[in-house]
């Protein structure tokens, strides 16, 4: 059995990406995509840094915005990741789309968002989940479920009553790339991979085929 493909007409041609001048042009465009189709979290990406040892670290997080400085997302400063990335901020980034059987890869350097995007960020979070960051001591040891609901309840109650505000823990990552690949899934597992490097001195962004 052949294996199937939703983009039967392959419309991306070496003329296709020649056509494209940055890599977040394109990443919108599949990113509009996979917001009709896939089920749950189109912007899931999975983050990878590594630790103190060298050793590879590896988790889901949420794209919360995308242009040309690049990929941004939120997390707690004293969690695994923020410690990581603050002591080697090369990181990698993939995004997976099943419905559409592409793939996107970036690798990049991690730079901390301003405060005032911080801060704008976190209080469109709905009100549970800014609680949630002050409540949640991430990454670390946890001696139970009713420990966290105390601390979820603590806050609540201190914060009642007007606005939350941001910790100073929790802030934002804009992952700069330095590398972007584009994957689309063909028949017979010969697929199309093509990938823009960003030229250092010049800025602009260069784009070839790979093989698959």
């Amino acid at each position: 059995m052949t294996q199937q493909t939703n983009n039967p007409e392959n419309k991306f041609t070496n003329d296709y990406f020649e056509k494209v001048n940055a890599p977040y042009e394109l990443f919108q465009e599949w990113m509009v995509d996979a917001q009709k189709k896939e089920v749950n979290d189109p912007n899931a990406m999975a983050l990878s840094t590594v630790d103190d040892q060298g050793m590879p670290n590896i988790r889901m997080v949420l794209l919360k915005g995308c242009g040309p400085e690049g990929f941004t997302f939120y997390t707690n400063l004293e969690s695994n990741k923020g410690k990581e990335i603050e002591n080697n901020p090369k990181v990698a980034l993939n995004f997976h789309w099943k419905s559409l059987r592409r793939q996107v890869r970036v690798r990049g350097i991690a730079h901390k968002v301003t405060q005032q995007e911080a801060d704008t960020y976190f209080a469109s979070r709905p009100r549970k989940s800014r609680i949630g960051a002050w409540a949640s001591k991430q990454s670390r040891p946890l001696e139970s479920r009713f420990a966290l609901e105390k601390e979820v309840a603590k806050y609540s109650a201190k914060y009642a009553i007007g606005d939350i505000p941001r910790p100073e823990y929790w802030t934002g990552f804009c992952v700069e790339p330095i590398e972007v690949e584009f994957w689309n899934d063909r028949a017979f597992r010969l697929h199309d991979r093509f990938v823009m490097t960003k030229d250092v001195t010049s800025g602009v962004w260069q784009t070839k085929r790979l093989y698959p």
